[in-house]
Parts: C-alpha cells; structure tokens; sequence
C-alpha cells in the first residue's frame, strides 16, 4: 500500500488491524486518515527541512547559556 499510490486499500487496513495486535496503530491512523493518505498519495518529503532544523537545534544546544542571543544568532548565520 505505502509503494504504492493508492489509498483506497487503506479503511479495509484500518478495520483488519483493530482485531489484531496491530490494533493501537490502526486506532492512532484512523484518528489522522486524511493525512495518512495524503502520505499515500504524493511523493514529496520534507527530508531535507528536517535536516536543516536538527541542525539548527543542535547549535542552539551547543550554545544555550552562553554568551546570549547576538552571538547565537552569528553562528547560525555563519553556518547556513
């Protein structure tokens, strides 16, 4: 289903994994489908936005407590 582009398997999915061990996945799926088959359905990530914010928050961790926020703020520049 995930390999795939077609998201109309996912509900029989859903009302098969309630009755089996899978049953918290299917309840926490269920809650958000519509995000769920957009996930389906488009190819695009935001991968690379997520990398760019682990690094940003690692700087901000390296530098919490010092120094205050002029230099924070020339770090981060300096490094995008």
């Amino acid at each position: 289903m995930l390999r795939g582009d077609d998201a109309s398997l996912l509900e029989g999915w859903i009302t098969e994994a309630g009755d089996s061990e899978l049953a918290s996945l299917a309840a926490g799926i269920s809650r958000d489908v519509e995000a769920v088959r957009g996930a389906i359905n488009h190819r695009w990530t935001t991968s690379p936005v997520e990398g760019q914010i682990n690094r940003l928050k690692t700087l901000k961790r390296q530098m919490y407590g010092r120094a205050g926020y002029a230099l924070l703020r020339g770090r981060v520049l300096l490094t995008a």
